[in-house]
């Protein structure tokens, strides 16, 4: 099971945008990295094409590594580590380190 996943809100805890909190857009776990909204632009320049005829630099999200984000515990309102818990039912899921609270997809 892994730590980040997308939905999940997540804070920035090392790097040029740390302190910064955003909602994860997608995630790469082959490579340990996720895309989290509103952090790590970078400019890219876009050439112009039939389906972008505006050329010009454009800002998009870049990933970040995900040793680089903690997950919001919505009880808790901070970053915090996360466990995995199983359930009466054999369900696991993932839970708050520090209060108990279950991390559900969109929290």
């Amino acid at each position: 099971m892994n730590r980040i996943r997308k939905g999940d809100r997540v804070i920035v805890i090392s790097g040029e945008d740390r302190g910064k909190e955003g909602i994860v857009l997608k995630t790469d776990h082959a490579r340990g990295r996720s895309i989290v909204e509103g952090v790590n632009f970078v400019k890219h320049h876009q050439r112009a094409t039939q389906k972008s005829p505006q050329a010009g630099i454009v800002e998009k999200e870049a990933p970040v590594h995900n040793s680089n984000l903690l997950v919001v515990c919505s009880k808790c309102s901070a970053g915090v580590r996360t466990k995995i818990i199983q359930l009466a039912d054999g369900e696991k899921v993932r839970a708050c380190k520090i209060c108990g609270e279950m991390i559900t997809g969109s929290s």
